[in-house]
């Protein structure tokens, strides 16, 4: 069983219950103490969806491991532990249904409905007050009434925003081959032959009688010249859409009934 100080130093440190075999049950929720011996007895954990449950666990047998809680029972063993009204303290009969889940001898006197005043585990408490407190997470012990409390469980649903994937813009190079045609002119040589007339004989006739001479003719063609130039084509961003998909959400909720029996009308709540 844990000792007083190991509870003072687990307050507000949110801590998890795990099994001994490692099992995660939950994070810690209340610590009970005895009335008398201001020992720890009980530890409650959140469990259900979203912590919206707590189920209680003996101390018996639990070791501290760093901030955790460390109980020598199986998650679901743990889970399927009798509902009790988390209201600040425990009665007998609850402390009884509780013991039995867990298998340890309920040490409370059978048979003495109303006389009974002693519990052997937990030393000397008086049976006409609270047998065990609830410690709060200042420290202050807190005791409850004798009515009964009802209480159910609600499906309280929410949303978590998690990454499904990355979107990224890359830009690459690639080489393509562009054909295209282009006119292009070129001079050739082409030979006139001109005869002797009236118009040009003087012309003809106005230089030396035989002579050797050679003329020449510079030709021109256009070649095609290539250039390249890099301009912009287009923008291109990524943006982001929000689409809303309606999911549904199946889950099993519990709940607490009392049954009234000696009141005359037997009803159930």
């Amino acid at each position: 069983m844990l000792a007083r100080e190991n509870i003072d130093r687990l307050m507000g440190l949110n801590g998890n219950v795990r099994t001994t075999e490692g099992d995660k049950v939950g994070s810690i929720g209340t610590f009970y103490t005895d009335d008398d011996t201001g020992e720890p007895t009980w530890v409650t954990v959140k469990t259900g969806l979203f912590g919206s449950s707590e189920s209680f666990i003996p101390l018996e047998g639990a070791t501290v491991d760093g901030d955790d809680v460390l109980v020598p029972y199986s998650k679901d063993h743990i889970k399927d532990a009798p509902r009790v009204a988390e209201d600040g303290h425990l009665d007998p009969g609850e402390e009884s249904r509780l013991y039995n889940h867990y298998g340890i001898q309920d040490n409370y006197g059978a048979g003495r409905p109303d006389d009974y005043s002693t519990r052997g585990t937990a030393g000397n408490i008086d049976a006409t007050r609270t047998d065990t407190t609830r410690t709060d997470a200042t420290g202050t012990a807190r005791t409850g009434d004798d009515a009964m409390t009802r209480s159910e469980e609600r499906l309280n649903v929410g949303t978590e925003k998690a990454t499904t994937g990355r979107a990224r813009l890359r830009k690459y190079i690639t080489t393509e081959n562009v054909s295209t045609t282009i006119p292009v002119q070129r001079e050739e040589v082409r030979l006139e032959r001109e005869p002797i007339t009236d118009a040009n004989v003087g012309s003809a006739m106005s230089g030396p009688d035989l002579t050797e001479d050679e003329h020449e003719v510079t030709l021109h063609e256009e070649r095609p010249v290539v250039e390249k130039e890099t301009v912009p084509v287009e923008r291109v961003r990524l943006e982001k859409d929000t689409v809303t998909d309606d999911v549904r959400v199946d889950e099993e909720v519990r709940k607490e009934h009392i049954e009234t029996e000696g009141t005359g009308e037997n009803r159930r709540l």
